[in-house]
């Protein structure tokens, strides 16, 4: 499967009576969006119909997503421990980070099949970590090497990503460790070959961008 399957599920999965007691984890992750989004619900959770520990295709347990005004804001949960504490690193959370990726807000043929196309490419960097023992952390970039933007129609001119620290959320102490929040920002191919010919880098491309909202529509700095 490649970087743009679409997330084909649309029910968060109900865990074992044991994960659902334990999910410390997860409920930390769930109090940081509820600090950031003070009274709202997530306006969708994606949820894996068999989890990757049950031979699942998908690595992440689900995905949020907030309504941010102008845009959707999207959550992992999956790449840091969840539930019980199984890694021997105690100041460490799993991978010891969440991804989270902010789109902007669109005349959009079907709103849905774009959030769920997100939710997709989330579940496939997600799956390098756990396939590869990849991480991503804060400026760094991702290279797909394709030319067909990453929206359900791919006519995008958003072929990759750079990273950041999300803004919003924290870093958070975890009754299982740290888990920091890195955001993804959708860039064009060719401000990610300036920065491969270091013409820039991520955090100089990410100052030119001026904000951390990816826009489907905008024109390529390089």
């Amino acid at each position: 499967m490649g970087l743009l399957d679409i997330f084909k599920s649309s029910k968060k999965e109900q865990g074992t009576e044991k994960d659902e007691a334990e999910a410390l984890g997860w409920d930390a992750i769930t109090a940081e969006c509820e600090r950031i989004y003070p009274g709202k619900e997530p306006i969708h959770h994606y949820g894996t119909l068999i989890k990757w520990r049950f031979g699942g295709n998908d690595p992440l347990d689900g995905i949020s997503i907030y309504d941010g005004g102008e845009y959707w804001h999207f959550v992992t949960f999956g790449l840091s421990e969840l539930y019980i504490k199984e890694t021997d690193d105690k100041e460490i959370s799993g991978y010891g980070m969440e991804f989270t990726f902010k789109l902007k807000k669109d005349d959009y043929e079907d709103e849905e099949a774009e959030m769920k196309c997100i939710c997709g490419i989330l579940q496939s960097i997600a799956r390098i970590t756990f396939t590869k023992g990849e991480t991503f952390r804060p400026y760094e970039y991702l290279y797909t090497g394709q030319t067909q933007g990453i929206d359900t129609k791919m006519q995008s001119n958003i072929t990759g990503f750079i990273t950041i620290p999300d803004k919003e959320f924290r870093t958070i102490d975890t009754p299982n460790g740290k888990v920091e929040f890195v955001e993804f920002i959708g860039v064009t191919n060719d401000e990610l070959l300036a920065i491969q010919n270091g013409e820039t880098d991520v955090e100089g491309l990410y100052r030119t961008l001026g904000n951390d909202v990816t826009d489907y529509n905008r024109s390529s700095f390089y």
